[in-house]
């Protein structure tokens, strides 16, 4: 099973990916247009506000100077991001020499967001009944993404019902859960893995799976993303009228609710969304650390694991790598053994996976010291992980009584042309090729009768 990817620059990735015609859509809307220049590289962000007031191809010869020695690489990175886009448009001269202009609807409405601001498609409830705090809004968006995530744990235990939305199932089974005929869901390699991310990655995962499946659910992606992205406009704290989405965004809206993205309420005769950070923050790259919340483990020499917490969720994530041996109102104490890291490594987790968890969660007191995790605990996890990866199963098929050496001689050097040789005896002229290589194998040695 492969690991769960994430994609590291959020919606853009996905949004490159569009068709021109439905990215020129999409630029129409002028939030649109900031929230992906918010998400651009540095040097990507200095080329298009540099020439965003100047009309006409500008050379790449002139872009080139604008760049130190150095940063050539990250002069092509964001070339190349801007192209993806369809922010820059390539055009050669009569030299044959590449110039780039900016994709006009972008840049119009660009223009005008930044000289005349913008006002989004819906205002603020003026008066409704009393709102939560701020404070109650972040205890709520976390309580909300826990639960989340605990339905996943507890859907792949047999013995517990899920009551995961359908919608959410389907993301879930899209490489988090498997199920077979009438078994209970359980989770995969790749939702162990999950289980093990921060946050901000976690998030982007599921909405970018939300917006892959969208289709599934007679919902155009573009539409999809242009509402998610416009969302990141909206001030957290604040309640909006339901009354003012569409059918669709209304249902995307009840989706994000259950991952704590907004808060709905419901007065006497109308109904509203409050937008949480979790849902501000969709503009902002997975590499800003911001939202990245306060750590609560120590690992010790001994490997004595202390974790700083009341969470069940930080008490079953735990549980994935160690063995919890006590549970107090606000502190989880566990052991890291071999037997814990066998049953770990068996469900795909990885040791960099869990060392990099404990490193990026390590109370406030540990996390300042250089390592956060002693070392003698990240060597021995990597060694146990090592010693159980020791032996590898390789599909492959073995070849004797070859009829002449040159014969042998040629079926070697074929297997080592195409990356299939595992084995070789030139004594007793034997070899052993990879699997996948056979029918091709089979198909030279007839050829040399």
């Amino acid at each position: 099973m492969p690991q769960v990817r994430i994609i590291a620059k959020n919606f853009m990735d996905m949004v490159a990916s569009l068709p021109a015609m439905k990215l020129d859509t999409l630029y129409k809307n002028a939030f649109i247009c900031e929230a992906i220049l918010r998400s651009l590289p540095p040097l990507a962000k200095k080329y298009v506000v540099q020439i965003l007031f100047f009309d006409g191809p500008v050379s790449g010869k002139l872009l080139e100077q604008w760049v130190l020695a150095d940063g050539v690489t990250k002069h092509r990175v964001a070339i190349d991001r801007l192209i993806q886009l369809r922010i820059f448009i390539e055009v050669s001269d009569k030299k044959r020499e590449s110039s780039y202009k900016l994709n006009q609807t972008f840049q119009a409405n660009l223009r005008k967001h930044l000289t005349n601001g913008g006002v989004l498609p819906r205002e603020t409830m003026a008066a409704v009944v009393k709102l939560p705090s701020l404070e109650e809004l972040d205890t709520y968006a976390l309580e909300q993404w826990e639960c989340f995530l605990l339905l996943l744990i507890s859907s792949g235990q047999a013995e517990k019902p899920t009551s995961l939305s359908s919608s959410m199932m389907k993301i879930f089974q899209r490489g988090l859960l498997s199920q077979r005929d009438r078994d209970a869901p359980r989770l995969t390699e790749g939702g162990f893995q999950f289980l093990l991310m921060d946050t901000n990655a976690q998030l982007w995962y599921i909405i970018r799976e939300y917006i892959t499946n969208s289709e599934e659910r007679g919902t155009e992606p573009a539409d999809l993303i242009s509402f998610l992205l416009e969302l990141s406009f909206h001030v957290t704290g604040e309640a909006y009228n339901m009354n003012t989405l569409t059918e669709i965004q209304r249902n995307t809206i009840k989706d994000l609710a259950e991952l704590g993205l907004v808060k709905l309420q419901q007065g006497r005769k109308e109904s509203w969304f409050i937008p949480t950070k979790l849902a501000t923050n969709l503009s902002v790259s997975l590499t800003d650390s911001s939202s990245r919340k306060q750590g609560y483990v120590v690992v010790e020499t001994n490997f004595r694991l202390y974790a700083y917490s009341s969470s069940k969720l930080h008490c079953e994530i735990l549980r994935l790598f160690s063995k919890i041996e006590y549970q107090l109102p606000n502190l989880i104490v566990g052991a890291i053994t071999k037997e814990s890291l066998y049953t770990a490594f068996e469900n795909g987790i990885t040791s960099d996976q869990i060392i990099s968890f404990l490193q990026q969660n390590a109370h406030p007191r540990v996390a300042e010291r250089l390592p956060s995790v002693p070392e003698n605990v990240t060597d021995q996890i990597r060694l146990w992980e090592a010693d159980l990866n020791r032996v590898e199963i390789t599909p492959s098929h073995f070849y004797d009584e070859f009829p002449s050496r040159d014969t042998f001689e040629a079926a070697c050097d074929f297997a080592r042309e195409w990356n299939g040789l595992l084995w070789e005896d030139s004594k007793k002229m034997r070899v052993v090729v990879k699997a996948e290589i056979h029918m091709n194998m089979r198909e030279f040695l007839r050829g040399q009768k």
